[in-house]
């Protein structure tokens, strides 16, 4: 028994800890262990580091620039080769059709999107960092490119008569469709080279942080608000409709209403194509989906789909007998390169900042998930880079801006693929596509592609469902989704983005200036201190309270932090020495007049004399000078206790005040100031005011603004919490037993001048007036 005893002693002893050490406030600890204050590097030791060149830097910055010289040295041939191929083929089939596809969503001819999906693997094969992600075009970026060149190069820009025509509106006006779409290519091509430019300059000024202030949130509203615009202006091509172009605000509901107005009009050829291919694709996704742990390479419906509706409507020549939209022309090998139309980039700068950020994020987001999983890192920076620089090259051959689409990355990483060697192989199938297989795709319609674009559309639309589920974990989150995707459906996806990410940046805003606050008590027998409202055992020092903020403090919740200062100790520091001044000019009357006599023991009144020395709070001021006697009377007033004048005097039951700054990570110069006068405001009314938990870099923010002097010293800042209310459990121990509230006052007799009793607010300048007007009272 009591062996087990023993044994049963050591575990109870972990379960506690007892730590004997002095209190510290900050001067007490930097003079104990010899505070070595930061040496900044100076700007030549700055400039020696930066310069400093060895063979080993040399090669890590060639690595960092060019990503292939790290993980291609160490390729595993035998064990990787094999299934790159296989992914790479895979990946390539799925990449040639919706390059095809999304071209449709650029408005340009469905050729050009095979270049696109050909061009940016080559540049990013070499300084990419990602190994799984599959660069090309993505939906939505696709959309925000259209939306672009179908508002530079509107349909109503190229009408001419009917000698000269090459295809109609849909109205019976003629459109001359070649200049139209060599316009269009030609915008598309010149945002893509500009969006490239500014994606290199983001990588090379290291702001790739910048994609950070897309929230999850964010992009979860947006992409899926342009899931919608993409399936809307898909829908047009499905019922094989044609509407006018619709741009900016309100365009898609513009779009929706036009297109229901048309729909007597649709093509049932075009309609039964489009549902079929639709309702086939996003059944076998769901099996890819449900049995992707049972089936080795997942099924390529979109390449099977395509291959048969073009075989159907080569063989039922589906476009003379029903007038059937096919694609009728894919360009047969690779034009040369054009440089861009530089006079055009000042009506697009605008969208080619957004489309650069998106775009990249898009990627970086989609990178990271594999990067984690396969344990490597992303380098955003130089994915910025690597972006800019295939998009730079990609334009001078006629594409458009590419980045990564999920669905084809999954089929890349889900088909055995290891590095970016999958992602060559398939820029090869991309190949063997443009220079000899485009010619056997022109039969096909132009609904299929529409309708694979609207099948892939699904994770984005799934993502509806993480409203209710961010609504219960954070109702802020949801209201950025709910925000972010209503703006860019209404508002068009670039406005609908700086709406969302303004908005994002506001709930920030708000939550930093109204932050969490509360009074703070001790567990008794412990250093623990927690929100009196939350814990029964809590207990509140006597005499002391305790206040938490949880924010940053600066110019714009300085008012907060005084707000919840009032709430926490009850009263007014301001007017509570408004008060006691309006009390003191009463008393010095009433000692005037002879109905109270001032000496060391208090104020007292005349033997015989009734209770006229209470005078009402509403009695007119008096403006005559004052004459009392000229000898110095010291008297105490108990400011807690019944005085002999009617001045409503708020009690003030602590005597020390304690401010918990660990969530506080910076303070700006109002808030310096501010606490400054805080401190004073208190002293003034016998309420001392100590600092606890703060971080190390707030001290030398303090000393740089000249916080600390004679009043406000360092030995009011304490390590901890515990720390400070011991510190003054052992002052008040120690103190006499005079009571701290009271105030000794010297009261300057026969003085002839007059006193003036300012009742004043916060400002510093103002506190020095009412303390020289107590100096004059008091000593």
């Amino acid at each position: 028994m009591a062996a087990g005893e023993r044994a049963e002693e050591p575990l109870a002893e972990l379960g506690h800890y007892v730590v004997a050490r002095p209190i510290y406030s900050e001067a007490g600890f930097q003079e104990e262990n010899e505070r070595r204050p930061p040496l900044p590097p100076t700007l030549r030791e700055r400039a020696q580091a930066a310069c400093r060149c060895s063979r080993k830097r040399a090669f890590q910055i060639a690595k960092s620039f060019l990503p292939i010289l790290e993980w291609l040295p160490n390729y595993r041939v035998k064990e990787w080769l094999i299934s790159d191929i296989i992914s790479g083929v895979s990946t390539g089939l799925v990449a040639t059709l919706q390059g095809l596809a999304y071209a449709l969503l650029v408005a340009v001819p469905v050729g050009y999107g095979l270049y696109s999906a050909f061009f940016p693997i080559l540049t990013y094969f070499f300084l990419g960092t990602s190994r799984h992600i599959s660069v090309g075009p993505f939906p939505v970026v696709s959309l925000m490119v259209g939306s672009v060149v179908l508002s530079m190069a509107p349909d109503d820009n190229f009408l001419i008569d009917g000698s000269n025509a090459t295809g109609t509106n849909g109205t019976g006006t003629l459109i001359d469709i070649e200049s139209r779409d060599a316009q269009r290519v030609l915008i598309a091509s010149t945002l893509t080279f500009l969006v490239g430019i500014l994606q290199v300059i983001f990588g090379v000024l290291q702001i790739g942080f910048i994609v950070r202030y897309l929230a999850d949130p964010l992009v979860g509203g947006f992409t899926t608000a342009a899931a919608f615009q993409v399936l809307v202006s898909q829908l047009k091509i499905v019922l094989n409709v044609s509407t006018k172009n619709y741009n900016g605000v309100l365009s898609i509901i513009y779009t929706l209403i036009e297109t229901f107005e048309k729909i007597g009009t649709t093509n049932i050829a075009d309609l039964i194509a489009g549902l079929l291919t639709i309702f086939v694709c996003m059944v076998v996704k769901e099996i890819n989906d449900r049995f992707k742990h049972k089936i080795p390479i997942p099924i390529p419906i979109e390449v099977i789909v395509t291959i048969v509706a073009t075989g159907i409507s080569y063989a039922a020549d589906l476009e003379k007998k029903y007038n059937a939209g096919i694609v009728k022309s894919i360009p047969r090998g690779f034009l040369p390169p054009e440089p861009p139309d530089v006079s055009l980039f000042s009506q697009m700068i605008a969208a080619s900042f957004s489309i650069a950020i998106v775009g990249y994020a898009i990627a970086v987001s989609v990178g990271k998930v594999y990067a984690t999983k396969y344990d490597y890192a992303i380098d955003g920076n130089q994915e910025f880079i690597a972006f800019g620089l295939s998009n730079i090259f990609s334009g001078a051959f006629s594409c458009f801006v590419a980045t990564t689409a999920l669905s084809r990355t999954a089929v890349q990483e889900s088909t055995g693929g290891k590095t970016q060697v999958a992602g060559i192989i398939s820029a090869g199938i991309v190949l063997i596509s443009i220079v000899a297989l485009g010619k056997l795709l022109e039969p096909l319609q132009k609904s299929v592609l529409a309708a694979v674009v609207i099948a892939n559309l699904k994770g984005m639309f799934m993502q509806v469902f993480d409203v209710p589920r961010l609504w219960r974990q954070n109702k802020v989150d949801a209201m950025i989704w709910v925000f972010t995707c209503v703006a860019s459906i209404i508002l068009g996806l670039d406005l609908g983005l700086l709406a969302g990410l303004l908005f994002g940046l506001l709930t920030v805003v708000l939550r930093v200036q109204f932050p969490s606050w509360g009074g703070f008590g001790n567990i008794p027998g412990t250093d623990i201190y927690k929100k009196v409202k939350d814990y029964k055992n809590v207990i509140e020092p006597e005499g002391v309270k305790i206040l938490k903020f949880s924010s940053p403090i600066f110019y714009a919740n300085i008012d907060g932090l005084k707000s919840s200062l009032k709430s926490t100790v009850g009263f007014d520091a301001v007017k509570v020495y408004n008060k006691r001044l309006k009390a003191l000019r009463k008393i010095q009357k009433l000692i005037k007049k002879g109905k109270l006599k001032a000496t060391k023991n208090g104020i007292i009144s005349e033997p015989g004399i009734n209770n006229e020395a209470f005078e009402t709070d509403e009695e007119p001021e008096d403006n005559e000078d004052l004459q009392v006697p000229t000898k110095e009377v010291e008297i105490q007033v108990d400011w807690n206790s019944e005085l002999p004048v009617k001045v409503n005097i708020p009690k003030v039951p602590i005597h020390s005040l304690i401010l918990d700054f660990g969530a506080v990570t910076f303070l700006d110069i109002v808030a310096v100031r501010s606490i400054k006068t805080i401190i004073r405001e208190f002293e003034r009314i016998d309420v001392r005011v100590y600092f606890a938990s703060y971080q190390d870099h707030l001290i030398s923010q303090l000393e740089r603004t000249d916080f600390f002097d004679d009043i406000v010293r360092k030995d009011i800042f304490f390590l901890t919490v515990h720390d400070a209310v011991l510190y003054i459990r052992n002052q008040m121990t120690y103190s006499d037993n005079q009571d701290p509230i009271f105030e000794k006052i010297s009261l300057m007799q026969e003085s002839k001048e007059p006193m003036e009793f300012t009742e004043t607010s916060r400002p510093d300048d103002e506190l020095d007036v009412q303390e020289e007007a107590m100096r004059r009272l008091a000593s």
